[in-house]
């Protein structure tokens, strides 16, 4: 019998020694291990490949949709928690199942065989498709996970000083370095605060906090010089946002 591999991501014991309780007398379960926040699980996620997540929403650092949108694609993903209002978007999110804490272990056993039943065909779609709609129905976005290995950096927007297009991904440039991520500058010119961040190119979003002047450079041209020293290229469009936001 092929095993599915689990791991149980919550920050309270009781909770992650409950789904391990119900979890034992499951012959075709394979626990991988349990972590307490999102950047041990990652760890975890990447070294053991697992089939399915049971995953808590609310947790400290990094939370249960944000852990989401920086997986590799595999998993099939149980949200487990103690906060209905996340219901929703976890079932807009393709989720198997949500349990809402305290759960029975009946409860716990009907979504388990939800999650056999979509295994093996469609995991990595299911994970994808749970990305993208995490994609979409983000607009209030106030920090930015990037992963780097089995690593998590977690980015507040007001330390990003810009993003740029770069082929399929964008860069992150922010005072903590720069993060390369698979998203879209659409994703981020619609998710990131409005009144901090501009498109003042097709291949570039700036905050305008760490705007220091902006300088002509050519017919329809300008650059936008940057408290850093950095310059970046305006184009007449984007400088036509630029002054009409500034006045």
């Amino acid at each position: 019998m092929e095993k599915i591999k689990v791991i149980i991501i919550d920050d309270e014991p009781l909770a992650r020694k409950i789904i391990s309780g119900f979890l034992a007398g499951e012959a075709d379960i394979d626990l991988c291990g349990e972590c307490e926040n999102g950047f041990d699980a990652m760890k975890m996620i990447s070294a053991t490949q697992p089939d399915l997540l049971f995953l808590d929403i609310q947790m400290p650092k990094v939370d249960g949709f944000e852990l989401l949108e920086v997986m590799p694609p595999g998993p099939e993903v149980i949200f487990t928690t103690a906060y209905d209002q996340y219901a929703i978007r976890a079932f807009e999110n393709n989720a198997v199942d949500y349990l809402l804490k305290p759960f029975s272990r009946e409860r716990f056993l009907q979504a388990l065989e939800k999650a056999r039943q979509r295994m093996p065909a469609g995991r990595r779609e299911g994970l994808k498709a749970m990305q993208q709609q995490l994609d979409e129905s983000r607009t209030d976005l106030r920090r930015v996970v990037a992963r780097v290995g089995s690593k998590i950096h977690v980015i507040p927007v007001e330390s990003i000083c810009y993003v740029e297009a770069q082929d399929d991904y964008v860069m992150i440039h922010s005072t903590a370095g720069n993060f390369l991520k698979e998203k879209t500058m659409k994703y981020f010119e619609q998710a990131l605060p409005q009144e901090d961040f501009l498109r003042i190119h097709r291949s570039c979003i700036l905050n305008l906090q760490y705007l220091q002047s902006v300088e002509a450079y050519a017919k329809d041209t300008h650059l936008a010089i940057l408290k850093s020293g950095e310059k970046l290229k305006v184009s007449a469009e984007g400088y036509k946002r630029l002054r009409e936001r500034l006045s």
